[in-house]
């Protein structure tokens, strides 16, 4: 019961910690449908993990019935995970999520077929996961990293990185903006389609030159070369 206590003072100092919007403790407690989906989480992984897994399984579906917040009494929570605005959350039972994480709403950390075993992505320390975004897949997202709003993450993600984009693409690592030096790592639709672009003007630039008896020594315009270096980022 002591320890049982002391997680809920501290559910509910991360939740004063990390929104502004949180006026008192009595709010939190009364308000905050992430944190009564925590509570109800950890009631039924207890369950779950001592056997009682048609039990818990059916209380996992009044607390989504509640709060609008669906986590499968299988997956590993880590402390302080704050769900802030979290209608629509899903957590997968095969899903881990590591400590000090930030969910908002509509995220999803879910599987890609009907494969058994480990489906779900694992979500190491103190990442921030925006609105929308889904991650999913037997993958890791490594420490401190930042997943933008609505992005879909389909690979693994290292340490210290910020993922944005529809497939999901790093645009920063370890606070560096991230260049891209493959074009076969260009894995965004809008990437690949500015780089053939770029490509394209760039050997009609080539073209005109050779027309106009410059032999090609011609410089690029600074323009052009801020098009085409600009397309040589993930963006």
């Amino acid at each position: 019961m002591p320890h049982l206590l002391s997680l809920i003072r501290e559910d509910v100092a991360t939740v004063l910690e990390r929104d502004p919007a949180a006026k008192s403790r009595l709010e939190v407690y009364l308000c905050y449908s992430g944190l009564h989906a925590v509570w109800f989480y950890r009631m039924n992984h207890w369950l779950w993990n001592h056997g009682f897994l048609l039990l818990a399984r059916w209380l996992s579906q009044v607390a989504r019935l509640l709060t609008a917040i669906e986590i499968h009494p299988g997956a590993q929570i880590g402390r302080r995970l704050f769900i802030d605005h979290g209608m629509g959350v899903v957590i997968g039972e095969t899903a881990v999520v590591g400590e000090d994480v930030t969910l908002y709403q509509g995220v999803t950390l879910g599987g890609t077929g009907k494969e058994h075993g480990k489906r779900h992505p694992t979500v190491l320390d103190n990442v921030v996961v925006g609105g929308g975004a889904k991650i999913l897949g037997n993958i890791t997202v490594g420490r401190n990293c930042r997943i933008g709003a609505g992005s879909v993450v389909l690979r693994n993600v290292p340490d210290d990185s910020t993922v944005v984009g529809v497939p999901g693409h790093i645009i920063f690592r370890e606070g560096k903006r991230v260049v891209i030096t493959d074009p076969k790592q260009i894995n965004d639709p809008l990437s690949e389609a500015l780089s053939a672009v770029a490509t394209e003007v760039s050997k009609l630039a080539e073209r005109v030159r050779q027309l106009e008896g410059t032999g090609g020594k011609e410089p690029v315009s600074a323009s052009m070369q801020r098009i085409i270096e600009d397309v040589d980022y993930q963006i």
